[in-house]
This record gives structure tokens, sequence and C-alpha cells, in this order.
């Protein structure tokens, strides 16, 4: 079963009973782009505004890492989510976040939930409508009961990549990967976790509909990282957020219950055990 729906899909079921759509629009500082901002002038109607940044750990030092079962549960809720919704996530940013927002559901036990193929971009491309009218939701119970294979925290990272226990597939930009671009964040070091295999998370949508690639091209790229779709794999990036873009491409090729290392290389990268590989 695919985790995407298409933009036409939506579309014609834009108020389906019991779904909510959210934009979970997410920019890296680089970018320079307001994801809120741009979320309260246009957006798809009906969406409701998932803040990565929010619905997030915030005693934690790291970017959005994931919030607690008790958290989640009370900022879900006042989406108007509860077990029995389906929920519709995009983005404006190539699955940059959406992706993680789909990951984030499951790992709190809630499955119900699938991805805009293409997001916004190719929504505005087929002048689909949009809408600048925030919605307010009523707020539902939401439960969440925590699933610890779909996560990997850092003592289990250290574990995994000193035994060699699952592949370590890295979503970053070669540049970042190799340590070849330069870093503006105190106590980072540049390079990557040993062993690990280098997916840039670009690799993995079409560059003019921003669509995930079909099925025959998601083989040929993880292949040609040299990737063994048999073998245990685990996920990771920058700051866990477009380690779930490789996480959807492998439930497009049917491969589920691949964990994510939420505090990837922010974490690693500011450990006394690195080792350089550069």
């Amino acid at each position: 079963m695919s985790a995407l729906v298409s933009c036409e899909w939506l579309r014609q079921n834009l108020h389906h009973q019991n779904q909510v759509i959210l934009d979970a629009s997410f920019f890296l500082p680089r970018q320079q782009r307001n994801a809120k901002a741009e979320y309260q002038a246009r957006h798809i109607p009906a969406a409701l505004f998932f803040d990565i940044d929010e619905i997030a750990d915030l005693s934690c030092p790291l970017p959005h890492t994931l919030p607690t079962a008790e958290q989640f549960s009370q900022q879900i809720g006042l989406l108007g989510i509860d077990q029995d919704t389906q929920v519709i996530v995009y983005d404006d940013n190539h699955f940059f976040a959406s992706a993680r927002v789909w990951w984030m559901f499951p790992v709190y036990g809630h499955d119900n939930v699938k991805v805009l193929n293409g997001g916004l971009t190719l929504w505005r491309q087929l002048s689909y409508p949009l809408t600048d009218q925030v919605y307010i939701a009523m707020a539902k119970s939401f439960k969440a009961i925590f699933q610890p294979a779909l996560f990997v925290d850092l003592a289990t990272m250290v574990e995994i990549q000193r035994q060699g226990s699952r592949q370590i597939l890295d979503a970053r930009s070669e540049d970042s990967f190799h340590g070849q671009r330069p870093s503006h964040e105190t106590g980072l070091k540049l390079g990557h976790i040993p062993g690990s295999l280098n997916i840039p998370y670009r690799h993995f949508f079409d560059q003019e509909d921003h669509t995930l690639l079909p099925i025959n091209q998601l083989l040929a790229t993880f292949s040609s990282a040299g990737v063994v779709l048999d073998k245990p794999m685990v996920t990771t990036c920058g700051s866990g957020v477009s380690a779930a873009l490789l996480l959807l491409a492998l439930y497009e090729l049917s491969i589920t219950k691949v964990p994510l290392y939420d505090g990837s290389w922010a974490e690693w990268g500011r450990q006394g055990f690195y080792q350089s590989q550069l």
C-alpha cells in the first residue's frame, strides 16, 4: 500500500469526513523563508499548520526532536485528530518535513497518515484552490502509544555503528556528508557516522513536478548507493528531518519498520567518540 495520495485525489476529497490536512512546511535557515507566514498567506483549504519546531521536545538542546508521548497526545488532539482520523500531510519543500511528520504519527501508534505527492508545489502548478483562511480545529482526544522499533536514540546508534548491525543511510547532501560544507554551529564537527552510506534526499523526487520517483528509479537510487534492501537499515541526516524521506521511499518499496536516528548529525557530530572519515 502506498503512503502517497495524489493532488487530484485530495482536490476531490478536501472535505472528507474525519480527515485532517496538515501543512508541515519547514525551511532551513539558509533558505530564508518563513513557513508559518507562507502558510498564513496561502495554503490548501482546511489545512492546519504543523510546526515541527513546536511539536517537539523543547527541553532538548537539539532541534525539533521527538516530543514525549504525553506532549504529542495533547498537541495532536488540539489539531482535531483522534485514533480514527485520517491525516494528510504536505509541505512546500520537496517532502522535507511532510515525510518527517508522516514518520512521527506511526512512532506514536497512528498509521492512518498519507503524504501529498508533489506537495504544495505541484498543487500550485495544477492551479488547485488555495486560501488564506485559517481553520480552527475542534479538539479531540488522542492517545499516543510509543513504537520503539521506529526510533533510534544516541546510545542505540552507537551500538549499531560499533557492531555494524544495520546499514546506516545518510540523507544529507554530498558536501555535508564529506565534511566539505562549513559548519556555523558551535561544537559541531564535520563529516559523517563511520560506515554510513550517503543517499542525498534530493535524489528521490522529480525535479519538475516534485513527486516521489517511480518504483524502478527508487530501486536504482538505493542500489547505486550500495544499499542492500533485504538487510537491516537505519536512516539519519542533519537533524532528523530529511532522513524520513528515505523511509518514505523505502515504504513505497514495501520495506517498513525501518527506524530513524532522531538526533542525527546534530547530536552525533558533537560527541567525543567522533571518528573522522573525510
